[in-house]
């Protein structure tokens, strides 16, 4: 892994530099003290990924990612901030993970493995499918602030989202997350690979094992690796078996 540390202060630079050396002390590690440098670097060493700080002169950190996601192949993104009041902006950006410093190393230790996961899943994800990137415009991740900082899950990795009372939950087999979409949203957007059982619940077409008859006579979806399981209405039950038969 080649990562970008890139802060204007040569302290806080060094510091992430020697967490960097225990959590991953095979990686190679690039620095630059401003955006413009930032953008250099990117441009001439193609890193996997930027820890990017926010304020500072010039190009902020904002901007930095703004840059970085017009690019065909862009390296993943870890903004690291003293200040929390950032981290809708960095929604937009996809970022990977949104760290307040000092950062701990126990948080970098999983933003890098989120970071490594993202690689992973979507060079699968295109090697499978032979899909090339840019003929979908769909997240490859979803977003969300928490009190831990900014949190994300990857979409090949997501079996359900299900609606509560205000907000809607994404499960993958080992984590779950509160998320600021709503499900039309998501269906519109992962048309195709996400499908309507119920009101309150979008599937995976991909983890769906089977659909089954409860004793009551109702149905619901049992999904690869989660126990939990979606109920199908009767008013989306044709369409659901309609679309699994299609797969």
């Amino acid at each position: 892994m080649k990562v970008l540390v890139v802060d204007d202060e040569a302290l806080a630079r060094q510091r992430l530099r020697r967490l960097l050396a225990r959590v991953r002390p095979q990686a190679q590690c690039l620095e630059a003290d401003g955006g413009e440098a930032a953008l250099k670097q990117v441009q001439q060493h193609e890193p996997d990924l930027v820890l990017l700080d926010i304020r500072m002169p010039g190009l902020d950190g904002i901007e930095v990612a703004g840059r970085l996601d017009a690019l065909a192949d862009p390296p993943a993104v870890v903004f690291c901030s003293a200040y929390d009041e950032y981290a809708l902006e960095a929604l937009r950006h996809q970022a990977v993970a949104y760290l307040l410093k000092p950062v701990r190393e126990i948080e970098l230790a999983r933003a890098l493995e989120n970071a490594a996961r993202v690689n992973r899943v979507q060079l699968a994800s295109l090697l499978e499918r032979g899909e090339p990137q840019e003929q979908t415009a769909q997240r490859s991740r979803v977003s969300s602030q928490t009190h831990r900082g900014l949190e994300t899950l990857a979409v090949s990795d997501i079996r359900c989202f299900i609606a509560g009372d205000k907000y809607v939950t994404a499960y993958t087999d080992e984590a779950e997350l509160v998320i600021p979409d709503t499900l039309k949203e998501l269906e519109a957007e992962f048309d195709g690979r996400f499908m309507r059982v119920h009101r309150n619940a979008l599937v995976a077409l991909a983890y769906v094992e089977a659909l089954a008859r409860q004793r009551d006579g109702g149905w619901y979806v049992a999904l690869d690796g989660l126990a939990l399981q979606p109920q199908v209405s009767r008013r989306h039950l044709k369409s659901v078996k309609t679309q699994l038969r299609a797969r």
